[in-house]
């Protein structure tokens, strides 16, 4: 399973998402008020149980935690510098 698909199926099963079918890879989730300063935890706890990865402080930022598509490269650039994948 990609990590797309990965993250996509943990933010609609974790998360209110009404219609997941129109819930976009690009939307932000933050915006769309599906998750709040509370849900970034549950995402990063995630990220880090699911993937074996850290995330330090810095990089919790809008431009890596703010859509499924932005999530998953994140993890994936993590991975990669870890010399792992997905």
């Amino acid at each position: 399973m990609d990590t797309v698909t990965r993250v996509r199926e943990f933010v609609t099963r974790n998360f209110f998402v009404s219609d997941a079918a129109s819930l976009t890879d690009a939307a932000s989730l933050l915006d769309l008020g599906v998750v709040d300063s509370t849900g970034v935890l549950e995402i990063i706890g995630f990220v880090e149980s699911t993937f074996a990865l850290s995330v330090e402080d810095d990089e919790i930022v809008p431009a890596n935690l703010d859509s499924i598509e932005r999530i998953a490269a994140y993890v994936d650039r993590k991975l990669a510098a870890k010399g792992d994948s997905a």
